[in-house]
């Protein structure tokens, strides 16, 4: 019989000792769950069609879209591969700032990882110009006065800092 087999030690951490049966350890050990929250704050290079989005974004409040020059379709948010044809993208264009709503759900519930409190309207915009569409809020709207074909325009941050919330929301025109 090899000695893998003989007599488990376990240590004072927990630790099998050498030639302990691998099959004990896994007898003396109840699983067990861990209830835990984690926030992770980071910074991250939003790449080159996405800085160059953010930057536009912030400076002039115009909004920009990825055109394809394989299958000539124009994303939003900018990316630097189509997600159609996988080409890959370096050409921006302004698009909008009108766009129409095609999709809506409104959120009852406050989670964390939301950058507002409930209840509140999320949207997918189809900016005018653009073949995607983006989520974002949706305010100065009653609930059930929301429909699929709204239009909508934005309505930009005082003070923008170069990310997605430089458009505060869209509000029906």
């Amino acid at each position: 019989m090899s000695d893998i087999y003989k007599k488990v030690n376990i240590d004072k951490q927990g630790y099998r000792t050498q030639g302990a049966d691998p099959m004990e350890e896994m007898k003396n050990y109840e699983p067990f769950e861990v209830d835990q929250r984690m926030t992770a704050h980071s910074n991250y290079y939003a790449g080159r069609m996405g800085s160059r989005f953010y930057i536009t974004l912030r400076d002039k409040q115009k909004i920009l879209g990825a055109r394809c020059p394989k299958c000539n379709k124009v994303l939003w948010p900018p990316r630097s591969t189509c997600g159609v044809c996988f080409s890959a993208l370096t050409e921006t264009v302004e698009i909008g700032p009108l766009g129409t709503v095609d999709s809506f759900t409104v959120v009852t519930y406050n989670e964390p990882v939301q950058p507002r409190k409930a209840p509140f309207i999320y949207v997918i915009v189809k900016l005018d110009g653009a073949d995607t569409g983006m989520a974002h809020f949706l305010d100065e709207v009653e609930f059930d006065r929301v429909h699929i074909g709204m239009r909508v325009q934005p309505v930009f941050a005082k003070e923008r800092k170069g990310n997605i919330l430089d458009i505060r929301y869209f509000k029906p025109l």
